[in-house]
């Protein structure tokens, strides 16, 4: 949740100081002595991003886009022709296509070659060079880079999902107790949270009483695939598939339907204790399909008794559907819809789209971290609630793939890691085809976690 401490008024380079001195002499005071090295003035934001896919690309416009003096001076990424396009993207022209594109953002691009970095390690390179990182790689990474940012003593935008596995989530959320300490702002790319409607419904909540029940959705066709190429080693297919491979992505019920799943553990003020559920692969079963499920139904249970009826599908030519309906003792919560009824279906409150417009939640997020950081406030310590969103995603997952119920407790202290023991193109990674080019499938039943 978004904090409402904050720290006197003052310079965002005398806080960026500040942030560095209570870093507990993690970084010593000369990394801050060039903090200005690149852009040559005392209020300039030097932004360094992390990940230039298709999603780092979008919320680095959106960081270049707040009225803050922000300049992009770094850029890190696995591959170097998805960091060219990203550069290239953002330097174009004609940005007709992104919401309030004004402005010449172009000239808020100051990334030469030197600070151009490729491969596993190059974040360790880039995160310094900044003041604000933003962390967009597949989300598999997302702890070891989160870990590397607060270490730096960075103020951070993330993407969810923050892990994939239980060993990351508490990474991520051991982190974030350091990151609180040293009084870091961190964004979850959430985006809900960051919704004026959402918002606004989450303020009346209490008009439908005690949350009894909910239901989420996260239902329609599906994303990208990528073939695999002549000549790809088999970490190079898996990064630029990475969709499909639960160390990299964790399914799809944890890379999208988590938005969902966090709405109602925001409503609820907690998470759930245990799941248990059914999912499978009807449709999506290609080579190209790597080991995740093209469908998962979960049922979650709090601790107070209450349900979440979770469901995601990607199934082309099926019903469409992304939403939350909270149910409660005196009413229910329409979140698509803004609209809050009674227990007789009376709409006693609707949110005003028509007047109040519905601001890109997308740039919201950007807007508020980066006015944060220009007036030296700390409001932003996101880090706890999209850890336990994420694992409440993964804690369905968990009982999709077995079959069981999985309980809260056992799963998150489970130690387990999905991820392989070493970053390199020629490494193998925890999953291998077998002979035909199939990958291994969890089966119900058979899966099992030994919790």
């Amino acid at each position: 949740m978004q904090k409402n401490q904050e720290t006197p008024k003052s310079s965002r380079r005398d806080f960026v100081k500040q942030t560095s001195l209570a870093a507990s002499s993690i970084l010593a005071a000369p990394l801050f002595s060039r903090a200005n090295y690149f852009s040559g003035a005392d209020d300039v934001i030097k932004v360094a991003l992390i990940g230039c896919g298709g999603r780092g690309t979008g919320a680095a416009m959106q960081a270049l886009l707040t009225k803050q003096n922000v300049k992009l001076v770094a850029m890190a990424d696995a591959f170097r022709d998805r960091l060219d396009e990203c550069y290239k993207t953002l330097n174009a022209d004609d940005l007709s296509d992104w919401s309030g594109a004004g402005g010449n953002v172009k000239a808020r691009i100051d990334v030469p070659e030197e600070r151009k970095f490729v491969g596993f390690d190059a974040y360790q390179k880039a995160i310094p060079l900044a003041d604000v990182v933003i962390l967009t790689t597949p989300p598999g990474f997302r702890p070891m880079h989160f870990e590397e940012a607060v270490k730096q003593n960075k103020q951070i935008f993330m993407e969810k999902p923050v892990a994939t596995d239980p060993a990351g989530i508490q990474r991520v959320l051991a982190a974030a107790q350091v990151a609180k300490q040293k009084k870091l702002n961190v964004v979850v790319g959430l985006q809900r949270h960051y919704q004026n409607s959402y918002r606004e419904l989450y303020k009346r909540k209490d008009l439908i009483g005690d949350i009894t029940s909910a239901q989420a959705w996260w239902n329609n066709d599906g994303v990208w695939v990528r073939e695999r190429k002549p000549g790809q080693t088999e970490m190079e297919y898996q990064m630029r598939n990475w969709y499909y491979f639960v160390w990299l992505c964790g399914d799809h019920i944890t890379e999208q339907h988590i938005h969902n799943i966090d709405v109602i553990n925001w409503f609820k003020g907690g998470h759930p204790v245990k799941a248990q559920g059914m999912g499978g692969r009807e449709v999506r079963k290609g080579k190209d399909n790597g080991e995740i499920f093209d469908h998962h139904y979960v049922e979650f249970e709090y601790a107070d008794g209450s349900i979440l009826n979770s469901q995601c599908r990607h199934i082309p030519k099926t019903m469409s559907r992304v939403d939350e309906l909270m149910v409660g003792t005196k009413g229910k919560i329409l979140c698509d819809a803004g609209t809050i009824l009674d227990a007789k279906g009376k709409v006693i409150y609707q949110y005003p789209f028509d007047k109040n417009g519905e601001k890109n939640p997308y740039q919201t997020e950007h807007d508020e971290l980066f006015a944060a950081v220009a007036k030296g406030e700390y409001k932003f310590d996101n880090a706890e609630y999209g850890a336990h969103s994420t694992m409440t995603s993964i804690l369905g997952r968990m009982a999709t793939y077995s079959g069981q119920v999985i309980e809260w407790d056992k799963a998150i202290n489970s130690g387990i890691d999905l991820h392989p023991k070493t970053y390199a193109w020629d490494a193998m990674p925890p999953v291998l085809p077998n002979a035909d080019g199939y990958y291994p499938v969890a089966i119900p039943g058979v899966t099992n976690y030994n919790l």
